[in-house]
């Protein structure tokens, strides 16, 4: 049996719609994948407090009994509004987020996480639509709610107003003679005992990462074609021409001095530095500071006066070089009850005093000193001054520094163990990047975690955490003492 899972599957690859039925167990998803699903959790259920008269169809009893119960609400109180409805046809089962009879008819409502409407939820709801309507409940109006990013929460539970409702009935009238063709291309490809042979491309990326990425990823070269940055076309089209190394890449094809760099590096096994990275650290004056935020975004607003997917910091760590090897560290994490924004920001300004550049990797740092001045407008002279200070190091090793070890990525724990090997994210715990720092904090604020249990989260994030702005240090230290590399090698211009 199809479900719209499924279908959803076998639009971005029938491969992964093969696997996900015959080879489950291959499938890895990401902690940001899993958080993304504990979160639609989260907000179904605040969905059924806004419907207090509502009725579940539980999807833990058995599918005859779910279609049943479903057609006995229809029958007997069609205007009570249904959540999980179920429906089955042409051998394809859906359960609907919401149900609900008005005086033009059925209503399907389809509830997604996300701030707009994207085109694979066009996807998703003509799928429960045709098979609904077939199923002999003719949908008069089709509905997508996703997340109000204007909703800002006052507090008390009381979350009227945190979905838009989007009326897409128009938009689905192409797809739905459409889903009939996915249907009988579902069925077509579980008929087969055979994987399909479909190779890697963009599509697996789009709308999300697959699950079955790495079983289906060739593993013939150490520097496949995708690492190039941003590559994009120039990638699909070396693909498309048979060209799966790096290292096999005609240097005509190349016109970014980016990508050149890569490839430079990659054929020689040896760094790029350009002298003009140690010239800009190198004048930069003491006491130097190194930051790193932590911060965490909620679906379902948890704090009064925030909004749904606001960057809410609760964790800092700096760094703070007074002289040449001269560092020290200190920090911040919000262990106690209610908001962490202001003792962040209180915190933040006694630690970074009032002159020397702050260093930090990437504009986040920038992004969320200014979301806090906006918040405390008392505050907001002081936390200026500080993004003022902010140095950011990322565009400067993007445009002067490349080692093939880095396989293409810039990120801080790519880079790091080029220039200080014995430093490396891989020897933490639980807590080794930025979404696993919000669900172990999100745990760590839970009332029903431990005091054992918070010990240890509390340690990991606070490792963490020392462990990005340390990497600053080092690499800072690096740079500002290796000016050019020894051979002079400088990408083509």
């Amino acid at each position: 049996m199809l479900s719209k899972s499924r279908i959803l599957a076998l639009r971005q690859c029938r491969r992964r719609l093969w696997l996900e039925v015959n080879r489950p167990e291959l499938r890895i998803f990401a902690a940001e994948t899993r958080r993304r699903f504990a979160q639609g959790h989260q907000l179904n259920t605040v969905v059924r407090q806004l419907y207090p008269d509502g009725v579940l169809i539980d999807d833990q009893v058995a599918l005859g009994a779910a279609l049943r119960l479903t057609a006995r609400h229809l029958d007997r109180t069609p205007d009570t509004p249904l959540f999980e409805a179920t429906f089955s046809k042409h051998r394809i089962l859906v359960r609907a987020d919401l149900f609900t009879h008005t005086a033009e008819g059925f209503e399907l409502t389809e509830v997604k996480s996300s701030t707009r409407v994207k085109p694979y939820h066009l996807i998703d709801c003509a799928v429960q639509n045709w098979v609904i309507t077939e199923a002999g409940y003719p949908i008069a109006k089709t509905v997508l709610a996703h997340i109000d990013t204007r909703f800002l929460y006052r507090g008390n539970d009381d979350y009227a107003g945190l979905l838009r409702h989007v009326d897409v009935t128009e938009r689905l009238v192409d797809l739905l003679p459409e889903v009939p063709e996915w249907v009988a291309g579902g069925l077509d490809t579980l008929s087969s005992h055979d994987e399909p042979d479909i190779r890697v491309g963009p599509h697996c990326n789009n709308p999300f990462a697959c699950p079955f990425l790495d079983h289906c990823s060739p593993t013939k070269t150490e520097y496949p074609v995708t690492l190039l940055p941003g590559g994009g076309r120039i990638i699909r089209e070396l693909i498309e021409h048979g060209v799966e190394d790096v290292r096999d890449i005609p240097s005509e094809r190349l016109h970014k001095p980016l990508h050149q760099r890569v490839h430079q590096a990659t054929l020689s096994g040896l760094p790029y530095i350009g002298p003009e990275i140690g010239q800009a650290l190198g004048a930069l004056p003491y006491p130097r500071y190194y930051l790193d935020f932590e911060s965490v975004q909620f679906v379902i607003p948890r704090w009064a006066d925030t909004r749904p997917y606001q960057q809410l910091p609760f964790q800092w760590s700096c760094h703070i070089e007074s002289a040449p090897d001269s560092v020290r560290h200190t920090d911040f994490l919000h262990t106690a009850v209610g908001p962490p924004m202001r003792a962040c920001a209180d915190t933040l300004i006694e630690a970074l005093g009032s002159e020397g550049p702050i260093f930090c990797y990437s504009r986040y740092e920038r992004t969320v000193i200014h979301q806090l001045a906006a918040r405390f407008p008392d505050l907001k002279s002081r936390l200026h001054s500080l993004a003022e200070r902010l140095f950011d190091l990322l565009p400067l090793i993007r445009e002067h520094y490349y080692h093939p070890a880095m396989k293409g990525s810039y990120s801080i724990k790519a880079v790091l163990p080029t220039v200080a090997p014995d430093l490396r994210y891989e020897g933490l715990g639980e807590v080794h990047d930025g979404v696993g720092a919000q669900i172990a904090y999100e745990e760590l604020i839970d009332d029903e975690t431990p005091d054992a249990r918070r010990a240890v989260l509390v340690n990991e994030l606070k490792e963490y955490c020392r462990l990005d702005t340390l990497a600053m240090v080092r690499l800072v230290q690096f740079f500002d003492r290796k000016a050019v590399r020894s051979d002079g090698w400088r990408p083509p211009r």
